[in-house]
């Protein structure tokens, strides 16, 4: 079966296979906007106004513009919010059709064989993932062949941390082989159609309260 994913789909599959078959493929749960999850879209917007428009910062938000003025200092071709996808075989592809798996880089960056990649972050720093920018470079490398090296980092904005990667062209096949053993299993699951729960201590806040493993928050 063909199905398509992002980063933030491929970690909700690799946290619970079974949230996510209820949630992106069957559709009989959704997980509803937290505090944070709207304050988080809300800063994504504001720096995406600032960085493309030049637009003012609202007060609550000025203690990110030191940050975003450095950011904007790095010399090249800015590509606020961009949308970027790829096909099965890694080929570059539309964003909203035809690709298999798809993503926004906040801030990608181009000068001539360089880029850099900004993916910004309002959470926690303690336990960061680096797999979204090895998936932002794979598509970078894609859509621009004159890209040689890729400069990444998640920039956690409120905790002023941040997370430094570099990949060069050739790593292609080892950037990909980080996600390889986790898509074998969701390509496993769709043709079996066999979703098993992942039980954990953050089950309580799963919306998926018809599973075994669901229970009431205390």
């Amino acid at each position: 079966m063909s199905y398509t994913w992002s980063f933030s789909s491929f970690k909700q599959y690799v946290n619970c296979p079974k949230q996510y078959q209820e949630v992106k493929v069957l559709k009989r749960f959704f997980v509803k906007q937290t505090q944070e999850m709207a304050y988080g879209n809300a800063v994504h917007k504001a720096l995406e106004d600032y960085v493309k428009e030049g637009t003012p910062l609202a007060k609550n938000y000025e203690r990110f513009k030191p940050l975003m003025d450095t950011l904007l200092e790095i010399e090249g071709t800015k590509h606020p919010e961009l949308r970027m996808a790829l096909d099965r075989v890694g080929n570059a592809s539309e964003y909203g059709k035809g690709y298999w798996v798809r993503g926004i880089v906040d801030l990608l960056v181009i000068k001539d064989d360089l880029a850099h990649i900004l993916d910004y972050k309002t959470g926690s720093s303690k336990y960061p993932d680096a797999k979204q920018l090895k998936l932002m470079a794979l598509m970078t490398f894609a859509k621009f062949p004159q890209i040689m090296r890729v400069k990444a980092g998640l920039l956690f904005v409120v905790n002023d941390a941040f997370v430094a990667e570099e990949y060069t062209r050739d790593q292609i096949l080892e950037l990909w082989d980080a996600f390889k053993p986790d898509l074998k299993r969701m390509d496993a699951s769709y043709d079996t159609d066999v979703w098993n729960p992942n039980p954990t201590p953050l089950c309580g806040w799963c919306p998926v309260r018809t599973c075994d493993f669901w229970k009431e928050r205390r």
